[in-house]
């Protein structure tokens, strides 16, 4: 039986593209590099006629792509996301080179789906988006000019995607399995409300805590296991009140 291709389980995630053209390059970029999968979400124009003529010969990219109303139906079921952004945040996940981002995604995509997110081409991803993400991602580039073009930054991680596959011997792989996307949101959504209701968090003043929170649970990088024993402790501590 053949093994599964790990860049069949890797997600190209666009937020929010102003420029058709854009999607369509980025399928173009995909397609030499053998990814396959793209999700947008909330595109402005999309399909459209001038994404077709930049995809030129990877329009069955186009054809398949998934377009979502939302984030976490772009993400559900993955068990890593690394944000592309050369932006500072003031809460930090841990921070990758490209070719170290590739080689961990690779990793994880032996065994299960996960997602690069791109954002706006002016404005790049908003602090609520990387939040969702375990992980950030920055392309080393020029300080005074660091500003790469959509499809140009697509290209350059799915180059390193794919030398990740081919040019590094295989980790061994982890004992559990990882806790995906949908797992983790449950998680959060059960922690703050509980929270909530025990009056260590107030809601007109949540100030940073939840960014906190998801940033230290990113790093730890929870298994299905370890999420399942964290929730019904909550359940067990919400009984309380």
């Amino acid at each position: 039986m053949n093994t599964p291709c790990p860049l069949d389980n890797i997600r190209i995630v666009l937020s929010h593209t102003s420029h058709p053209g854009n999607i369509g390059a980025v399928a173009r970029a995909m397609k030499t590099m053998g990814l396959h999968s793209l999700y947008l979400i909330n595109p402005k124009c999309f399909p459209d006629a001038e994404a077709d003529a930049r995809a030129a010969n990877a329009i069955d990219i186009l054809q398949q792509a998934k377009v979502c109303a939302e984030i976490d139906k772009a993400l559900e079921n993955t068990v890593l996301t690394a944000a592309v952004t050369a932006r500072p945040r003031e809460l930090s996940h841990t921070i990758f080179d490209a070719r170290q981002g590739a080689m961990e995604l690779v990793q994880q995509a032996r065994q299960q789906p996960v997602a690069l997110l791109f954002g706006r081409e002016h404005s790049g991803l908003t602090t609520a988006e990387v939040n969702k993400c375990q992980a950030i991602i920055h392309i080393p580039a020029n300080p005074q000019y660091p500003s790469l073009n959509l499809a140009s930054a697509v290209q350059v991680m799915a180059y390193e995607l794919r030398m990740a596959l081919t040019g590094n011997p295989t980790r061994p792989a982890v004992s559990g399995v990882t806790a995906n996307f949908n797992e983790l949101e449950l998680l959060y959504t059960h922690l703050e409300q509980l929270m909530i209701a025990s009056g260590f968090l107030d809601p007109q003043k949540p100030k940073l805590l939840m960014q906190r929170i998801r940033r230290l649970f990113a790093r730890a990088r929870l298994e299905k296991e370890e999420v399942q024993i964290l929730r019904g402790i909550l359940t067990a501590l919400g009984k309380r009140w």
